[in-house]
């Protein structure tokens, strides 16, 4: 059937509208690697009660702003999903998604500039995660667009170079046989120079310890930039096993003005070209006696803000991340390992819990609150918690404008406004984007 694409959604698709059986519009239909204003041919794939899902067989009317993807892999692979479109207009996308999320699900229209920070189009990821398997012959890639069949993926052009020499190599030996059964995800690590570089491996239970760490030896003799090899038993998002280390664990990942350790199964942000950028957003200007970082990950925030504070306490649940946490650190930097729910809702454990400086947390009223949370955001008791610390500043990284917008309501509910808002392009080509907001009270 012939749809019109009226705007893009947060998820990739473009959203159309089925005929209507009577008055109004009709039931929303979702087409992928559509731009809006085009007309399009697709075929209906997916129905249900309030939604429909399609796929695009021809563009009929097509955008201004249409470009030829430059991936061999688009539209197959489910990674990218914006390669179709110009990288100016993909910014504007972007933009008008965060200002739509923030009117429909926060119901305001924020007054200040949305100010948005670009990155290079290509090229642009220090981290990328490929799905492996060794039978019945071997395949290296990501999953297919919505589904969880492996598409085989041979180089891959938003990653950094040195990633995609780690990911022909990882080919060159699937070829040979010489990846062990067992191993299910592979992950590559690159430092800010793209010199460097840390492997993980995901693998199976019961995957043998004596062949993987053959493996990983032949991959750091083959190429010389492998730092390490760590594998794990698990997923990488699931809970996972330390299996072993061969060569380093760790990386040093220097910044600006900072050098982070980063470890094997700790997470640093992705884009190579915006790191420096998003931590001066998220701390210049930032001053005074106590700042509090929640979600703090190895300290990608904590560290610049310990640099303009008399004392900064940094919380982060994962064991991993609050190691590097702690080695980077200053000395007036304090690491509390636990969720920031537990920090926030207990707080009895405060001035026990973690390692660094006796701090008189409370009742001092820390000057600045940084948050940083997963996908999910800090939902509503949280969002309340931090709220009642009662800092005059709050900074919020978001990397989901659903979730953001929820939050806001209860920030602004508690008395805070909106001072600025950026989007910061960390995910060119894809339609994640990276939000951070400043408040003040």
């Amino acid at each position: 059937m012939l749809l019109h694409i009226e705007k893009l959604v947060y998820g990739g698709d473009g959203l159309a509208r089925l005929p209507g059986e009577k008055q109004g519009p009709g039931k929303a239909v979702f087409v992928p690697f559509t731009l809006a204003g085009e007309m399009v041919e697709a075929e209906i794939t997916e129905e249900k009660p309030g939604f429909a899902r399609a796929r695009l067989t021809q563009i009929i009317g097509p955008s201004a702003h249409r470009v030829q993807p430059e991936c061999p892999y688009f539209g197959r692979c489910g990674g990218c999903h914006y390669q179709h479109a110009d990288y100016a207009y993909q910014l504007e996308i972007k933009k008008e998604i965060l200002r739509e999320s923030l009117r429909r699900i926060a119901k305001i229209d924020l007054r200040c500039e949305l100010q948005a920070h670009a990155s290079p189009r290509w090229n642009y990821r220090n981290r990328s995660r490929m799905q492996v398997r060794t039978t019945p012959e071997f395949c290296a890639g990501y999953f297919k667009l919505a589904s969880h069949e492996v598409l085989a993926v041979e180089a891959c052009p938003i990653s950094s170079p040195l990633i995609n020499r780690g990911i022909a190599a990882l080919w060159q030996s699937g070829r040979a046989g010489k990846v062990p059964e067992g191993v299910r995800e592979i992950e590559f690590f690159a430092n800010a120079e793209d010199s460097r570089m840390l492997v993980e491996l995901f693998c199976a239970p019961g995957t043998r310890r004596a062949a993987v760490r053959a493996w990983a030896e032949e991959l750091c003799a083959a190429m010389s930039e492998i730092a390490g090899v760590t594998a794990f038993h698990g997923s990488e998002k699931g809970a996972k096993e330390r299996l072993l280390t061969v060569g380093a664990g760790e990386l040093i990942y220097q910044a600006k003005n900072t050098a982070y350790r980063v470890s094997a199964g700790a997470f640093f942000q992705t884009n190579r070209f915006l790191i420096d950028e998003l931590v001066e957003i998220v701390t210049a200007g930032r001053t005074g006696e106590l700042a509090i970082d929640l979600y703090a990950g190895v300290g990608l925030f904590s560290t610049a803000l310990a640099c303009n504070f008399r004392h900064t306490i940094s919380v982060e649940s994962s064991q991993t991340a609050v190691r590097d946490l702690q080695y980077n650190l200053p000395l007036n930097g304090k690491a509390v390992q636990a969720t920031a729910e537990h920090y926030l809702l207990h707080p009895e454990k405060r001035g026990r819990a973690g390692k660094g400086p006796i701090l008189p947390e409370f009742p001092v009223r820390p000057d600045v609150i940084v948050v940083d949370p997963p996908r999910g955001g800090l939902e509503e008791r949280v969002a309340r918690a931090v709220a009642e610390l009662n800092a005059p500043r709050l900074t919020y990284v978001s990397c989901d404008p659903a979730t953001l917008a929820r939050d806001l309501m209860v920030l602004f509910g508690a008395g805070y406004r909106v001072e600025e808002l950026h989007l910061v392009d960390l995910f060119p080509q894809t339609f994640h984007l990276e939000s951070v907001v400043q408040f003040v009270r």
